[in-house]
């Protein structure tokens, strides 16, 4: 092009070979046809008549102008500019393109999360609906109605006590019978299994399980282990759910969802795949782990529930609230039996039933022990000496040693037989209690709050402290015999204590 331009020849017409259908240049193809008479392609005959000349518009000669090195050279600048603003106005495209593609994302992003809202309402509503169709019609007969109100709906209060009938409290004292010839017959004799203070004093940490409860609300308030399957633990969070742990297997058995704030209580059945949960939405709920649903949902409390214990019947539930009120409930129907706040009472922060489930024990928001007899539903001795509200108690198999902690900094220990303190177990000044627990032989205590310190019973000295946690504990509990020791904290995790051997 450029030998062109500066000739100012006009190059040669093509002509096309119908024989092959190509294009050649007429000297060339003109020349060899002249030789051969066929077409170089193919080899068919051919001559020049053949050949077909192919128009094009001829260009015309670049003006003498364009000739000069300066003329080219401009012709050149000129192209370059042309060339950067095209690039300038892509560039200027592309960055609207981009600005509307992130608008576009942001609104999509907006979008998803209002569908993934709108379907977890729709998920409670379902769940809600369940419930309350027993309600139309006739209900079943192990759930009574005022049980089923749904916490999204109208709050369904029990307007009757069902009361304390005499086939109960003949069922209650058969149990406490029992318990108590099975307590004598154990005598003062350690358990063969139970682990000796030396193998305590080894424990490790052996696994530590972080993931059971939402990331976004840290906090785990509250722990239970299965009394004949040790390997189930359940975990009440912050994050309003409850979750069913297979230590063993380290897997989720099930997460229970249902309560609208943290769960504070909770309750692993003895002897079945029911949980108990207690939260701050004055709601109590039974659940049924094999399907993660709630079988029973309890109203009994105006405020919210502070403290559940199960009856060692396992027919049997009793619950404390800051409505100054404790209640004895019926788990299989649903049924409150009884609610009773005693004279001048204070809100409860806690209750505990005795082993052998006649009496119980309670704590108060300004600082008192309260031991009620269950079948009179009276007040029958008062503990006094702790300061703040009264944030653990946890009765011995003994049956004789009850352990309360306030918001003290000590963990006081109670003679039921004499009905006085003979021991007190002073703790750093900044130390807040939040858990106690004696394990099932009555042999060890445990005691949480910036730390796990475990306390070998008679003798009240320190045999363990593990400090694995990164924030308060809030629970403890001990495993069959003291094979091993569970603790969850609010840095989210449930940790394991054990003997790697």
């Amino acid at each position: 092009m450029l030998y062109c331009a500066l000739s100012n020849e006009v190059p040669e017409e093509p002509v096309v070979s119908p024989v092959s259908g190509l294009i050649f240049e007429r000297r060339l193809i003109e020349k060899y046809v002249a030789e051969n008479g066929v077409d170089p392609i193919n080899g068919k005959d051919l001559n020049l008549d053949q050949l077909i000349a192919v128009r094009t518009q001829s260009s015309k000669p670049n003006a003498p102008s364009s000739t000069s090195i300066p003329s080219i050279l401009k012709d050149l600048q000129d192209e370059y500019d042309t060339v950067m603003l095209n690039t300038f106005s892509l560039k200027q495209h592309l960055q609207v393109t981009r600005s509307e593609l992130s608008h576009g994302l942001y609104q999509h992003d907006a979008a998803c999360r209002k569908v993934a809202k709108l379907a977890k309402e729709a998920a409670a509503a379902k769940e809600a609906l369940a419930l309350l169709k027993p309600q139309v019609g006739t209900a079943p007969t192990n759930i009574p109605q005022p049980a089923l109100a749904e916490a999204g709906g109208m709050a369904m209060q029990p307007d009757e006590q069902a009361g304390i009938t005499e086939d109960i409290i003949q069922k209650l004292q058969e149990k406490a019978t029992v318990l108590t010839q099975e307590r004598k017959k154990r005598g003062r004799s350690v358990p063969e299994d139970l682990l000796t203070q030396d193998t305590i004093k080894s424990f490790q940490t052996l696994a530590s399980h972080p993931g059971l409860h939402s990331a976004s609300i840290p906090g785990i308030l509250a722990l239970d282990i299965h009394g004949a399957d040790t390997s189930k633990v359940i975990t009440g969070g912050a994050d309003k759910n409850a979750t069913v742990f297979n230590k063993d297997t380290e897997q989720i058995v099930a997460i229970l969802k249902g309560h609208t704030k943290k769960i504070t209580r909770v309750i692993y059945h003895p002897t079945e795949d029911i949980v108990m949960t207690a939260s701050p939405d004055t709601t109590i709920r039974v659940w049924n782990v094999n399907t993660s649903q709630t079988s029973l949902l309890m109203r009994t409390h105006d405020a919210p529930v502070t403290g559940l214990s199960l009856h060692p019947t396992g027919d049997y539930l009793l619950s404390s609230s800051l409505d100054h009120c404790w209640a004895f409930s019926d788990i299989r129907s649903g049924l409150l039996l009884t609610k009773v706040a005693g004279q001048g009472s204070q809100p409860l922060t806690t209750a505990q039933f005795h082993p052998d489930g006649l009496i119980f024990g309670t704590g108060t928001i300004d600082s008192q022990v309260k031991i009620w007899d269950l079948k009179e539903q009276s007040n029958v001795a008062n503990f006094p000496g702790h300061s703040g509200p009264i944030t653990a108690i946890s009765f011995s198999e003994n049956g004789y040693y009850l352990a309360t902690a306030a918001e003290d900094s000590c963990v006081k220990l109670w003679d039921l037989r004499k009905l006085k303190n003979f021991k007190t177990l002073q703790l750093d000044e900044s130390y807040e209690v939040k858990d106690i627990c004696f394990d099932q032989s009555g042999t060890y205590l445990a005691v949480c709050g910036s730390d796990v310190r475990i306390y070998v019973c008679k003798q009240w000295v320190e045999l363990k402290t593990f400090n694995d946690h990164t924030a308060a504990v809030t629970a403890v509990r001990f495993g069959r015999n003291a094979e091993f020791i569970a603790s969850v904290s609010m840095d989210r995790s449930l940790k394991l204590y054990g003997n790697n051997k």
